[in-house]
């Protein structure tokens, strides 16, 4: 156990602590503002600042609803896709797989920069072909451009997801279904009723780090931003994060929200576990 425990300390409780500290922590002018600055003590400010902003608030709303959205879509594709593949209705299987998991090897700026061109008018063809049939579409409009980050992230994960929930299907006894299908199971009712329950280890574990990583929303809107007066700066908690950082160079209310995220993501990811385990009891 001790690698893990050294990569633990490492890359989670060191910078979860030095997050903490800095987040007592200010820089602060003397007098009238003249002067050299200095760091000060400035306690539990930092975290009133932040849960006071409603910038802040609004972009936990905003991927909360992010979330709302993504999760039950890349859980039940995946799942769906899984699903299929598993039984044999799908041909050529390995190049479905391959075909499926090959957008999640694109790295994720590169893959919003691929989307960022199929969303701005007067460059994306698809835009243009939409256009040709009296089609306009406005993918970076107020109402859209959160289902079109949303597209994005499903394009980029929903092959990985279903690799895993594939593998899980592989190792359901054999024996069980060929049972169901004596008993008079259909397919459909065999993936329904037999196969999906039997993964529902798989289901949760995606749908939890799934969760996780939506929590961290970032690279997607940051790079949309360029295109579209819809994304803010502080769009998403993480967003707000890097613009009190590396904008306004307040590194104190950086970590403070950055440990309000963790314990935001904390918070939530137990609930879910509780919840999922009590339906599973």
């Amino acid at each position: 156990m001790a690698p893990f425990f050294l990569l633990l300390v490492t890359v989670f409780l060191v910078p979860t602590g030095t997050a903490i500290w800095l987040s007592f922590f200010a820089q602060d002018q003397p007098g009238l503002g003249f002067g050299p600055e200095s760091t000060v003590f400035v306690g539990l400010r930092s975290y009133v600042a932040v849960l006071s902003d409603p910038t802040f608030r609004g972009g936990l709303l905003t991927v909360v609803l992010y979330c709302l959205i993504y999760i039950p879509l890349m859980v039940a594709g995946a799942l769906t896709l899984a699903l299929l593949l598993d039984s044999g209705v799908a041909k050529l299987r390995s190049w479905a797989q391959m075909s499926l998991y090959l957008p999640h090897a694109v790295p994720g700026i590169i893959a919003a920069l691929i989307w960022l061109y199929l969303y701005t008018p007067g460059l994306s063809p698809i835009i243009d072909l939409f256009a040709k049939g009296d089609i306009h579409v406005n993918f970076l409009g107020l109402n859209t451009v959160l289902p079109s980050i949303v597209n994005i992230a499903l394009w980029s994960n929903l092959g990985y997801n279903m690799v895993i929930f594939y593998a899980a299907l592989q190792a359901v006894p054999r024996e069980v279904l060929e049972a169901s299908v004596v008993d008079g199971a259909g397919p459909v009712k065999q993936a329904l009723r037999i196969k999906t329950p039997l993964v529902r280890g798989a289901i949760f574990t995606v749908g939890i780090f799934t969760l996780i990583w939506a929590l961290q929303l970032f690279t997607e809107p940051v790079l949309l931003s360029q295109s579209t007066p819809m994304i803010s700066a502080r769009f998403s908690p993480s967003m707000y994060i890097y613009d009190a950082a590396f904008t306004r160079n307040n590194y104190g209310l950086a970590a403070a929200a950055s440990v309000i995220l963790l314990a935001f993501t904390v918070a939530l990811s137990y609930a879910v576990t509780r919840w999922t385990n009590r339906k599973a009891a």
